[in-house]
């Protein structure tokens, strides 16, 4: 018995080819198309070896002088542009790896195709090689463009930003004036050792978690309680309710923003004039001091963004079966413990990816810190405003101060935050880990 499996295993197609090497065909591949035409892949071959030349013949002087761009960042000031070379140099790094991997792929094919020889596998006309190439790279020549519109468009920027980190780039040192210098790790070293540099950095920081966290819980809070009170089927009129409770999210957020700026004015705000004065005989500097600002804005955030989460959990509720609270009923639960046990639970997996992104959207909601009062009222001591968040004190070093590569640098920090805290959250979340379990 064992004899007759050995030999049904070592059994080959009449057709193998044994001599067919399928080492030989990859080595052949170093020259590109070489392995492909010996497997007798002819067009195949010789379509591979002529697009690889072309690319080689037509990109070769742009990748080596980029990329010595890169390292130089220009030699002559005035003449060269500092920015150019570091674009040039992003752009010949990823010219160098779509080349690195296509190449890494023309080995590989070469390789698997020279096995299936070996195992009896023989190509057939070009009409059906076309058809079968085609079958398989129809995903691909699909998602193509895309792809290649966010390597440009997004990664490019990106990349760019990421790198002005490591340069000397401010307005006193501006290209083509002058030529920027690679300074290593001196403007993240800046930030936690100059006293001005990092009060300012770690005052905004603190803010801007303080901010995301409340300003957004506080939103999901009252969208529960309001989603929930909505749902309960003693009240009445709930579609007319409804409808107001979302009204504010029909509104063009940057309207609302500047409305509730007028509101909050020190001086002629209705808030003020209208409420605070002839109930309370004071008025409130929504404008001018940090503490109220920072209420003022939370407050403002919290209008904007319960309404979408509402519509959310009102959706949600309307999915959950009334058996469940009917055989809580049964076991003498309490109003807090259905909650606890039953709409809550339901709540949090069927929202909790989509409730993440309120807090990472929240932690870069530049449109609220700059249309309430511009990142203010200023600070003593600090060159960001007492209201600024992170991605806001970024714009103000970019345009008011011309402070790019520290602009660069924080952005970097910022978007490694956001990064990290979006990854791991996601993936703890209770909808990733049970996918695929119904």
């Amino acid at each position: 018995m064992p004899t007759d499996k050995k030999n049904q295993k070592n059994k080959r197609p009449v057709n193998a080819d044994l001599d067919h090497s399928p080492k030989k065909a990859m080595l052949l591949s170093i020259i590109p198309g070489m392995g492909q035409i010996y497997n007798k892949r002819w067009l195949k071959g010789a379509l591979i070896f002529i697009l690889f030349a072309a690319f080689t013949v037509m990109m070769f002087e742009f990748i080596a002088s980029g990329l010595q761009g890169l390292i130089t960042l220009g030699t002559e000031p005035r003449v060269d542009d500092s920015r150019v070379f570091l674009i040039e140099g992003i752009l010949a790094i990823i010219f160098t790896v779509f080349y690195g991997v296509f190449y890494t792929f023309n080995l590989q094919d070469a390789k698997k195709e020279a096995q299936k020889i070996r195992d009896g596998w023989r190509p057939g006309g070009v009409m059906e090689n076309f058809r079968n190439s085609w079958d398989t790279g129809f995903p691909y020549a699909l998602i193509g463009p895309g792809f290649m519109l966010l390597i440009f468009v997004v990664i490019l920027p990106l990349l760019f930003m990421a790198l002005l980190a490591f340069t000397n780039y401010n307005l006193y040192n501006a290209p083509p004036r002058n030529i920027l210098q690679w300074v290593g790790f001196e403007n993240f070293v800046r930030l936690v050792t100059i006293a001005e540099w990092r009060t300012t950095f770690f005052s905004v920081l603190s803010w801007t978690l303080t901010w995301t966290f409340v300003a957004t819980t506080l939103s999901i809070g009252l969208a529960m309680f309001l989603a929930i009170l909505t749902n309960d089927k003693r009240l009445k009129g709930t579609r007319i309710i409804r409808t107001i409770l979302i009204l504010p999210w029909a509104v063009p957020g940057f309207v609302t923003i500047i409305i509730f700026s007028a509101l909050f004015n020190d001086n002629f705000g209705a808030i003020n004039t209208d409420i605070i004065q002839p109930l309370f005989n004071t008025s409130i500097p929504w404008m001018s001091n940090v503490m109220w600002s920072r209420i003022a804005i939370i407050m403002i955030q919290v209008w904007l963004g319960f309404p979408y989460v509402y519509a959310l959990f009102s959706g949600v509720l309307k999915g959950i079966s009334d058996d469940w609270y009917e055989a809580a009923d049964m076991d003498g639960a309490t109003r807090w413990q259905k909650f606890k046990e039953i709409t809550f639970p339901h709540l949090m997996f069927a929202t909790g990816p989509i409730l993440l992104t309120q807090y990472t959207f929240n932690f870069n909601n530049f449109n609220i810190i700059y249309l309430f009062n511009e990142g203010g009222p200023a600070v003593r001591g600090q060159n960001a405003g007492g209201t600024d968040i992170l991605i806001s004190w970024v714009y103000g070093l970019t345009f008011t101060n011309s402070q790019y590569s520290m602009a660069a640098a924080i952005s970097l920090i910022l978007g490694l935050i956001v990064a990290t805290f979006a990854f791991f959250q996601f993936r703890r979340s209770r909808s990733f880990k049970e996918e695929g379990n119904y």
